[in-house]
């Protein structure tokens, strides 16, 4: 049912540039478009921009560009327009019968990248739930031809359009994929229920997209998450349970990243997705330090942040990328009250990791034991307990053959020990 282009594709680009007074959702970045389409794998042939005080309403562009985009098309042979900003399915419908060639708007593009991006069932469900949802308001555009009437044996029956059969179609594909993601959400809570029982904190990367998130992750976790130069280079979410050598262990979880004037539809649609973030017990929110725009991106960050009701979960701000920035160097950042509240690092080498490792301390800290306990002998199933939650930080024996042991481990797991094990370790602190 999809018109989505292929990676490999060209295509001419359309920027307008709008005064600063102009609503907020008309105004785009043109660099970050030019990553967009280069995150799309589609060949830039040419790039059409324009100066408005506000959209047109019959062609978005005026008259004279029109005129211009055409003969743009006409010499390049260019099968795609793409604008870097929202159309009306009208506007869509009028610019494809003058230009007579297909044109996709920003949102449509995002979608096109998000469906390339996604790997997994739950993934591909999310992204085809919005795509469809997007395509509902535009199924008119370029369908005339399925305006007649049909009917017959083993058809909904007469009277019906051919058009009327596909807006059908297309609510039961969405009805049945919201129930199927009904269900993935609800595992997901079964999962957050388990972690939660035992009692580990999670901690999410969060960011504007191409931030470093999942190079951060794999340099924590020394996995192999896929990590490029690209704009959503990740889309499925990654969990791993790590040790964290200031708090204990902890599940750290990589994100899809976040970009100005996210789709509403892709921002509903990866709900179950993004509640990782809003459940978690702390943000590392990734900033690249070396974009020019990165001040920007913080607040739009914040923005989508807001939107899925993540704004109140604490914050620790990771300054990326200083190894792009001459004379820069691994720092730890504090506010008024001497709380740690920013991390400069370079997760691609891995330079200022042990500052972020004590920043994160600081900020579980306050769920964090470091003590010694003498445990005797009787108490070894405690002891079991204690190596199993990798909360030993080290141990010697006493010549009365008792473990004189230093404790890290998280206040979550200290409790669930005395519980399960029947044993008030509080008695054998020293």
């Amino acid at each position: 049912m999809f018109e989505r282009h292929q990676g490999g594709e060209s295509a001419i680009l359309v920027h307008v540039d709008f005064p600063s007074t102009f609503q907020q959702q008309s105004r785009e970045d043109r660099h970050e478009f030019i990553e967009l389409v280069k995150s799309a794998d589609i060949e830039n042939l040419d790039i059409l921009q324009a100066k408005r005080d506000r959209p047109d309403a019959r062609y978005f562009l005026g008259k004279g560009k029109v005129e211009e985009l055409v003969g743009m098309v006409q010499l390049h042979q260019a099968p795609l327009v793409l604008f870097n900003h929202s159309l009306s399915p009208a506007q869509e419908k009028n610019l494809e019968e003058v230009l007579q060639c297909r044109v996709v708007d920003r949102i449509g593009l995002i979608l096109d990248i998000f469906a390339q991006r996604a790997h997994t069932f739950e993934g591909k469900l999310q992204v085809e739930l919005a795509q469809l949802k997007h395509l509902s308001t535009r199924l008119v555009r370029g369908w005339t031809h399925l305006e007649r009437q049909k009917g017959g044996i083993g058809l909904r029956g007469p009277g019906e359009t051919q058009l009327e059969t596909d807006r059908r179609l297309l609510r039961e594909r969405i009805k049945w994929i919201t129930k199927r993601l009904e269900k993935v959400d609800k595992q997901r809570q079964q999962s957050r229920r388990s972690r939660k029982r035992a009692q580990l904190p999670t901690v999410s990367l969060v960011g504007y997209t191409n931030a470093g998130k999942s190079t951060l992750f794999n340099r924590i976790t020394d996995s192999e998450v896929y990590a490029a130069d690209k704009l959503f280079a990740t889309l499925d979410p990654t969990l791993r349970k790590v040790h964290w050598p200031e708090t204990g262990n902890l599940v750290l979880a990589d994100t899809v990243g976040f970009i100005r004037h996210l789709p509403h539809d892709l921002v509903a649609a990866f709900k179950a997705t993004l509640q990782e973030s809003r459940e978690a017990d702390l943000l590392i929110h990734v900033i690249d330090a070396s974009d020019e725009r990165r001040d920007e991106n913080i607040e739009q960050v914040y923005e989508v942040l807001s939107e899925i009701g993540a704004d109140e979960v604490p914050r620790l701000e990771v300054y990326n990328k200083i190894d792009r920035i001459e004379g820069a160097k691994p720092r730890i950042d504090k506010d008024s009250h001497g709380v740690v509240n920013r991390v400069w690092l370079s997760a691609l080498n891995g330079e200022g990791l042990p500052l972020l490792q004590r920043a994160i301390g600081e900020k579980l800290g306050e769920t964090v034991i470091n003590c010694e306990i003498l445990l005797p002998p009787k108490e070894g199933k405690a002891r079991a307990m204690l190596f199993s939650a990798d909360g030993i930080a080290s141990e010697t024996v006493t010549e009365q053959g008792f473990w004189r042991i230093k404790l890290h481990i998280s206040k979550n797991e200290w409790e669930q020990i005395k519980r399960n094990s029947g044993v008030d370790l509080s008695q054998y602190i020293e």
